[in-house]
């Protein structure tokens, strides 16, 4: 049996990150890792399914400018199990000041969904 291990992604507030995962979506998190000889630092955030995302710093990566349709990751997926889920937290991460890009709404596909930015900009879908 393949599963994914673990999803990461750099972060240039590793704190902010770490605590954006944990406040929203419960995640749980590891003690931070820190190699002082390439200057990186990591957590690993765990979520109640099993799932894990590792959150990463180092100091010469750069920031890049997120645009919608480039080849690579796109996005990261958490279903919260029912529409109304969906409906409550996009209204509180809107109401935090985050970026809310669509939905939430039926897509053609069948998921009910909705597209949020994370503090760095990567896009997240919350679905059902």
């Amino acid at each position: 049996m393949i599963k994914i291990e673990h999803i990461a992604l750099w972060t240039k507030d590793l704190e902010r990150s770490r605590d954006f995962y944990i406040k929203y979506f419960g995640a749980k998190s590891n003690d931070k890792y820190f190699n002082p000889k390439k200057g990186l630092e990591t957590y690993f955030l765990e979520f109640d399914a099993g799932a894990r995302l590792e959150i990463m710093k180092r100091p010469e990566v750069q920031e890049a400018e997120h645009q919608t349709f480039l080849i690579g990751f796109t996005h990261l997926a958490f279903s919260l199990g029912s529409k109304a889920k969906v409906d409550e937290l996009t209204a509180r991460l809107v109401k935090d000041g985050y970026k809310k890009m669509d939905g939430p709404r039926t897509t053609g596909d069948g998921y009910y969904e909705s597209q949020m930015l994370d503090p760095d900009g990567n896009p997240i879908e919350l679905t059902v």
